[in-house]
């Protein structure tokens, strides 16, 4: 329109833009405001926040804090999964914690005065991790069921025998799904399940998304086939590409933090932890990406280990899922898709996000004391 501003030296790129680009220059011409000054005024803007997430991630890089905690005695191992002892008294109720396939243990156990296994441990459980390691050359050809059939099932069974009766299991994120499988294959060495975090309606928050990423699968399948897995890198640029915006504030947020505060170490020993991410088995990544994503399998009764169904109203243990409220990752509806199917279910919602549920500032209260509550309240842990 005549006395316009020329936005980015370009027309809108549809109708709708060309409206609202109309309806802006109207509504400042109607003011008095001059359109070049407004242009002028979001181009500082704009320019500012970009020079803000250049600082933030500039400080990320040249932050001199690395993460250095002593690792705990390894008491099983098959392959290239390791089960850490995290102490607590060798009499205590044991726990079995099984964390996603896809990024390292190591968030459950991050820093002094941020580790939930640690915080356990010295209120009275024996928290037992499962570090499912690197894929090798064994691993690269598992799929789900070769996970949770096969590695789980043996890795339960050496934490039944270190505890010498039924555990807990607890699983996060991906690790929620497979120790779910676990618990109705084995009911029998388990006191109760708590999920963390745990997706089932792959299409609770838009199926348009969650098939966008098992379409991903057509331009990968090269990869897959080349490699046998699918690499870190990819996962992690699959699920950047869901929320952009989200990484870029979190790096201005940083910049604004006192470098030696102790929120500032947190956020670069998450960070560290985000970029050491593990690569997928190839089969594995079908049935995640294809299966869960692109076909909504679990919500669908159509997931299946070992030819059986994974049916969670079949499961007659105690659950407890902790649903974040503030969760990116795995949207709330999704979670609580499946604490609907499960016929005893304990519910908390934490006040916090997917990670900082586990690792955050204030993990202790959100999730670590409801966690350990539960787990005191189970029978058999008159004890604790």
């Amino acid at each position: 329109m005549p006395g316009s501003t020329n936005w980015n030296a370009a027309s809108p790129p549809s109708s709708a833009g060309r409206q609202e680009a109309a309806r802006i220059a109207a509504s400042l011409a109607a003011a008095g405001h001059p359109a070049e000054a407004f242009a002028a005024a979001v181009e500082r803007r704009l320019v500012a926040r970009e020079a803000a997430l250049l600082r933030g991630i500039l400080a990320y890089r040249r932050h001199p804090f690395r993460r250095a905690m002593p690792e705990p005695p390894v008491v099983w191992a098959e392959g290239a999964s390791r089960l850490l002892d995290h102490g607590g008294p060798a009499a205590a109720p044991a726990v079995l914690v099984v964390p996603s396939l896809i990024n390292r243990a190591a968030v459950l156990d991050l820093l002094p005065g941020s580790s939930m296994l640690r915080h356990l441990a010295a209120a009275g459980v024996r928290p037992l991790l499962l570090d499912w390691g690197t894929p090798g050359a064994l691993e690269r050809n598992f799929s789900l069921t070769d996970y949770v059939a096969g590695r789980l099932d043996r890795a339960l069974a050496a934490a039944v025998g270190l505890a010498g009766g039924p555990v807990v299991l607890a699983g996060y994120c991906m690790g929620g799904l497979l120790g779910l499988a676990m618990a109705l294959r084995r009911p029998d060495r388990l006191r109760g399940l708590a999920l963390l975090a745990t997706p089932w309606d792959f299409w609770a928050a838009g199926a348009a998304r969650a098939r966008s990423l098992g379409a991903a699968l057509a331009v990968l399948e090269p990869l897959l086939a080349a490699t046998g897995t699918l690499p870190a890198q990819a996962l992690q640029a699959l699920f950047a590409a869901q929320d952009p915006a989200g990484i870029a504030e979190k790096y201005r947020a940083f910049g604004r933090l006192d470098p030696d505060g102790a929120p500032a170490r947190r956020f670069v020993a998450l960070e560290d932890w985000l970029d050491d991410g593990v690569a997928l088995a190839a089969p594995v990544a079908r049935e995640a990406l294809g299966g869960w994503y692109g076909a909504n399998s679990a919500a669908r009764g159509a997931w299946r280990i070992a030819g059986e169904v994974v049916a969670p109203r079949r499961l007659a243990l105690p659950a407890f899922l902790a649903i974040p409220a503030r969760d990116r990752i795995v949207p709330p509806g999704s979670a609580l898709a499946l604490a609907a199917h499960l016929p005893h279910a304990l519910v908390h919602h934490p006040a916090a996000g997917h990670v900082g549920m586990v690792a955050g500032g204030g993990a202790e209260t959100q999730l670590w004391r409801p966690l350990l509550t539960w787990i005191k309240a189970l029978p058999g842990a008159a004890g604790l």
